[in-house]
Formats: structure tokens, C-alpha cells, sequence
């Protein structure tokens, strides 16, 4: 057990360099940085509107959590471009060959790529968040013990983008699993959107007719089983604020979202193992 923990640590040291060393990735990181610096000008001390003084702590919460909301999609986006070509670049490189020729199982390889560029998305979006908890912190002297906290729990959301992009890169054209998971994203935050609508009142009335019933009825089983990626994004940003618990389906986007990487990453272990290496 060392010994195969040992060469997982490798391969996820050897990723995370490699994606570090790309130019790419230093741009992508840089523009991100000067992007969260430049919102620095929204946190402020005092809140007008109409000559009234506004409850600025509050306002503070509301622009931390759009931003948290815009740093989590970003690398979500940055997580999928690290991702898919992964498996096409060491291939080419002959990476893979150089890795298989030693005493080093296709699992470990797989897991240490996982946890490789999963956990340089991770720190890629900590650190974007830390510099908004500093900010605010800094400026405004008000602390949100919650915001650290909510973009590790954020983190689960690139765990699934990554294995998804992985698995589905053996399947089909890089791009193309880029698109895929990036429709799943969008689909995700589409249905959350609706759903919201459709508890209105007057969505509610409409939804009583008699042949909207069983449409109804589908349409939310196909919700409650897609992946929640918006839903664990609003989960993890409900502990930035003083949101109370709503029961089950408070935490259910979290526990689908980790449902999803298991399963998707079984599949993923399935698939390689019948992978050539050239």
C-alpha cells in the first residue's frame, strides 16, 4: 500500500507541474487574478441609493456571493480546458509509455491524474476566493469564516467536471467532451432557474390542469436525477450567509453531485483498462 500511494503522489506531482509549466495555464491564472483585484472597487464602506444609507454588510454578503458565483463557474470552465487533453498529451508525448514501463498500474495512473488536476483546480479556485475573504477583510474589517468553507465544498463540483472530461476524452474528439460536460453544466443551472419560476403562484395554478400533471411529474424526475452542479454551487454558497437548513433536499445537489463522480469514475477505471498504449 506505501509503495502504490507513493506512485499516485508521483503521477500528481508530475500533473500538477505539468499543467503548471503550460503557458496557457500561467495566462489563465493571471487574468483570473487581475479579474478578482479589479471588483476590489465593489466593497466599500458606505451604500447610497436615493440619498439613504443601505445596510452595507448586507451588500457585502450579496456581491461576495455573486462573485463566489462567477470565480466557481470560471474554473469550472479553466478545470474542463485543463482536463481534456490530458490522456492526448501524454499519449503523443509517449508519457504514457515512459509511466507504464514501470511497476505502475493503470488505476494508480488514473487516480493520480484525477486527483492531480483536481486538486490543482481546487487551489486555483481557493486562492481566487481567498483574495475576495482579504478584500473584504482588509477593507471592511468584516470576516465570512463561511467563504473558505464554501469554496471547498465548491471544489466537489470541478472533482465531477474533471472525471467527466476524462472519461468521456476516450470516448469521443476532445472538444467534443469539453462541449458535452459544458452542456451539462448549463442544463443544470437552466433547470434550477425554472424550477425556481415554477414554485411561483401563479406557475403553481398553472401546473394544476389535468394534462400538465404527468408532464409535470417527468419533467421533475429528469431534474432530481441530473446532476446538480448549480444546486451543490448554491449549497456551498449558502454557508457565506446565515441560510437556514432545509432538510434533505437542502444537501441533495451535494450528495448527487458525489454520487455522480463514484459512478462516473468506476466507469472511467472500466474504460482505460482497455485502452492501447502506444
Amino acid at each position: 500500500m506505501p509503495k502504490a500511494f507513493s506512485s499516485i503522489i508521483n503521477i500528481v506531482k508530475y500533473t500538477i507541474a505539468d499543467e503548471v509549466r503550460q503557458r496557457s495555464f500561467i495566462v489563465m491564472f493571471v487574468i483570473s487574478v487581475i479579474f478578482v483585484f479589479l471588483i476590489r472597487g465593489c466593497y466599500q464602506g458606505n451604500y447610497m441609493i436615493n440619498g439613504q444609507d443601505l445596510d452595507a454588510e448586507a451588500i457585502v454578503g450579496t456581491v461576495s456571493k455573486i462573485t463566489f458565483h462567477i470565480i466557481a463557474v470560471v474554473v469550472m470552465l479553466i478545470a474542463a480546458l485543463l482536463s481534456m487533453r490530458v490522456f492526448k498529451r501524454d499519449r503523443d508525448e509517449g508519457m504514457q509509455s515512459c509511466i507504464f514501463s514501470k511497476p505502475i498500474t493503470r488505476k494508480q495512473y488514473i487516480t493520480g491524474k484525477i486527483l492531480g488536476l483536481w486538486v490543482l483546480s481546487s487551489i486555483f479556485m481557493f486562492i481566487l476566493h481567498a483574495i475576495i475573504f482579504l478584500t473584504v477583510f482588509i477593507k471592511l474589517n468584516v470576516v465570512m469564516p463561511g467563504y473558505l468553507a464554501a469554496s471547498l465544498l465548491c471544489s466537489f463540483n470541478l472533482l465531477f467536471v474533471v472525471i467527466a472530461i476524462l472519461l468521456l476524452s476516450l470516448m469521443m474528439p476532445d472538444i467534443a467532451a469539453f462541449l458535452c460536460v459544458m452542456g451539462i453544466a448549463i442544463v443544470s443551472f437552466v433547470s434550477d432557474g425554472i424550477f425556481a419560476i415554477s414554485h411561483s403562484p401563479m406557475a403553481q395554478e398553472m401546473m394544476q390542469q389535468p394534462g400538465l400533471q404527468s408532464d409535470v411529474t417527468g419533467w421533475k424526475i429528469v431534474y432530481y436525477l441530473w446532476p446538480k452542479i448549480s444546486g451543490t454551487q448554491h449549497f456551498a454558497s449558502s454557508f457565506i450567509g446565515s441560510e437556514g437548513s432545509q432538510g434533505f433536499l437542502y444537501i441533495y445537489p451535494f450528495i448527487n453531485v458525489i454520487i455522480y463522480c463514484l459512478i462516473l469514475g468506476v466507469l472511467l477505471f472500466w474504460r482505460f483498462r482497455n485502452e492501447d498504449i502506444i
